[in-house]
């Protein structure tokens, strides 16, 4: 068995990742996995943004589902995702990614581009794919990525290459634990902030980790780092607005209705205890919900730093002058978008366990916003 991903230590400072020597290559003969939803921008333009980022999130589900419980590297990209896998199991990745395809296109009528590629004909390309794991609270860690690989394997799929086969008609992915419950976080400084930081082909990596690492400090002085979510965890409302793409999701062989049933009955349980404060069967909602906010993924290195922020003016104006100045000396391209909310996406395998992963986006598209925002070049 490939134990890879297993044996790599757990980095529990995150500024520390914008040090290269912190990451690992993945093995040669490893896959390098990419999706992401053709026209996602306009998508959004029809205020359809829970189902682009539930879509997004679903390619992962499904990898998690599909390993069985292994470990392996995977990130959430808004409109799309991308993971590694050792070599047995590419077959049942592949398959995974199918099935989200053909189940988007059905379930929601949006084309999903998915592509499969080998590391080593990443690093024919002369790019790395290299992994590091990031402790985001205890029992949850996520995996970032430099290298300019995962970049590289996603602009190949959108030119048509390494695509996969279609599933069968009417295919449904595994995506228990695929969730959609928690109400918007309201910006509580002025604005959520959806950053991306890319370094320029031909940047000099000391130069990009210097900046970064600047950026990361001007982030710093906001509250906890610019999180999004409060510290006693996201808000819950009822019924959660989420409620009808969910069942879309993870209805199964049931009807939505019935689903959506089974959903409206759980989230107002939920909702009950996180209310009173009561507890059963040993669920405590408070510390579930303060766990979920702990457990977030609101910002992550994907060849470059993404980032959502809850942000004051003053802050996004340090940042915005930091970059510019960046991007003016040939050092990186940048784009960031602004709206007054964040919204939660999770993967809860238990509610009883601490595994469970929450993958943080503005609430307007944020990194999807910010991509087509993208500025580089010197001047």
């Amino acid at each position: 068995m490939n134990d890879f991903y297993d044996q790599l230590p757990l980095q529990d400072a995150f500024a520390k990742l914008s040090d290269q020597a912190l990451y690992t290559p993945l093995p040669d003969d490893w896959l390098v996995g990419t999706a992401d939803i053709v026209g996602s921008t306009l998508a959004i333009a029809e205020g359809r943004y829970k189902t682009v980022n539930m879509i997004g999130a679903a390619v992962i589900s499904a990898q998690i589902n599909a390993a069985g419980g292994r470990a392996f590297p995977f990130i959430f990209g808004g409109d799309g995702a991308a993971f590694a896998c050792p070599p047995e199991q590419g077959d049942a990745a592949a398959r995974a990614l199918s099935e989200v395809r053909v189940w988007a296109g059905e379930e929601f009528g949006l084309t999903l581009r998915v592509a499969m590629v080998p590391v080593s004909t990443i690093r024919t390309a002369g790019r790395e794919v290299a992994v590091a794991r990031y402790q985001a609270a205890q029992g949850v860690d996520y995996a970032m990525f430099t290298g300019g690989g995962i970049s590289w394997a996603e602009a190949e799929m959108k030119r048509g290459q390494f695509d996969l086969p279609h599933a069968d008609p009417g295919t449904q992915p595994d995506l228990t634990g695929l969730s959609c419950r928690w109400s918007q976080m309201k910006a509580r400084n002025g604005q959520i902030l959806s950053v991306l930081i890319q370094p320029e082909d031909g940047a000099d990596d000391t130069a990009v980790a210097a900046l970064i690492r600047d950026v990361l400090q001007v982030v710093g002085d906001l509250d906890r780092n610019g999180h999004p979510a409060p510290a006693e965890g996201p808000g819950t409302g009822w019924p959660p607005e989420g409620a009808e793409i969910e069942a879309r999701a993870t209805r199964g062989k049931m009807t939505v209705e019935k689903r959506k049933r089974q959903i409206l009955f759980e989230s107002f349980v939920a909702w009950l205890l996180i209310k009173t404060g009561l507890k059963i069967g040993g669920f405590d909602g408070r510390s579930y919900a303060r766990k979920v906010g702990e457990n977030a993924d609101f910002r992550k290195f994907d060849d470059g730093l993404k980032m959502t922020l809850d942000c004051d003016d003053a802050t996004a104006a340090r940042l915005t002058e930091l970059l510019e100045t960046a991007r003016k000396a040939g050092a990186i391209r940048y784009g960031m978008h602004s709206q007054s909310e964040a919204m939660m996406t999770c993967i809860v395998p238990s509610i009883m366990r601490d595994d469970h992963v929450h993958f943080i986006d503005g609430a307007a598209g944020g990194y999807t916003q910010a991509a087509t925002q993208i500025k580089g070049g010197s001047v």
